[in-house]
């Protein structure tokens, strides 16, 4: 089920754009605008977003978390996962992530 919404998407933005494509990041499927990702699918069957480090989720209202795949190292700040269950919000902070991503990249 999450894993065919998150393909789902990932097709979705392809389709928009010839510099979406589908990717890798870590081992898990990814979406990447001109070679750098900007949202990919966790292990954990959440989806996960590259939102900067100024995006505040303690001012979002639904349980989106930063980002923390290691044991003993500190979380990837700037990422941040959101589950299944609050899937309804996975398009919206995708495409917030592409805008982020396009900025970085064309601003460099």
């Amino acid at each position: 089920m999450e894993k065919a919404y998150f393909n789902e998407i990932s097709d979705q933005f392809c389709a928009k754009d010839r510099a979406i494509k589908a990717g890798k990041m870590m081992s898990s499927e990814a979406i990447t605008y001109e070679h750098k990702v900007f949202a990919f699918f966790s292990r954990k069957k959440k989806m996960v977003f590259k939102l900067g480090k100024s995006f505040e989720p303690d001012l979002q209202d639904l349980d989106i978390e930063v980002f923390n795949p290691f044991i003993k190292r500190a979380p990837l700040y700037g990422w941040f996962e959101l589950d299944y269950l609050n899937k309804e919000h996975w398009e919206h902070f995708t495409n917030q992530a592409l805008e982020i991503i396009k900025k970085e990249i064309h601003n460099s």
